[in-house]
């Protein structure tokens, strides 16, 4: 069978009407994993009334290894559409320990403007970031950080004063590298 073909078959069982099918094709994906499902997984995420199948793919997420991954979990962060999943998908990023430093500015945006445990789980993500971020964007975030305490309750400005600390020590590199 072709990879195409393959493909196709796992997104059409996840699909299914059946939990135990869905929960088969989940796991030949974490066995054979492709960025290009990620979309189909995020859906039966976003739609599954099932909190095993649920679980499953937030598993896959937490273990994704291929930075490719990186831009479409970010998309999925900020879109909408993936609101009530958000706080997981977030999670996600720091259990993962993929690099997201890239993105440094949505998750202080996510900590700024989303509710405690979303910003959370984003103060999270910043404190396990690693690589070389510029000092102009450094110095653009501590101000948006700074801006935001003017208005934060006590939760938040507990979270922006931390990051106020860390946003300057972000290390080169993990200290898990190999």
């Amino acid at each position: 069978m072709n990879i195409d073909l393959k493909l196709q078959e796992t997104l059409t069982y996840l699909k299914s009407s059946d939990p135990e099918i869905v929960l088969e094709a989940i796991e030949n994906i974490r066995e054979s994993g492709n960025r290009s499902i990620m979309e189909g997984l995020l859906n039966l995420l976003h739609n599954t009334t099932y909190p095993e199948i649920k679980k499953s793919v937030l598993n896959i997420f937490s273990e994704l290894k291929h930075k490719d991954s990186v831009p479409l979990l970010i998309e999925a962060i900020t879109n909408d559409k993936y609101i009530e999943e958000r706080k997981e998908l977030v999670a996600c990023c720091w259990q993962n320990g993929l690099n997201y430093n890239d993105y440094l500015s949505v998750f202080i945006d996510l900590v700024i403007g989303e509710p405690f445990l979303v910003a959370f789980e984003a103060f999270t993500v910043i404190e396990n970031m690693y690589g070389n971020i510029s000092e102009e964007v450094i110095d653009r975030e501590i101000i948006k950080v700074i801006e935001a305490l003017k208005d934060a309750g006590e939760e938040k400005g507990y979270l922006l004063n931390g990051l106020l600390t860390i946003i300057r020590e972000i290390p080169e590199e993990s200290e898990f590298s190999a």
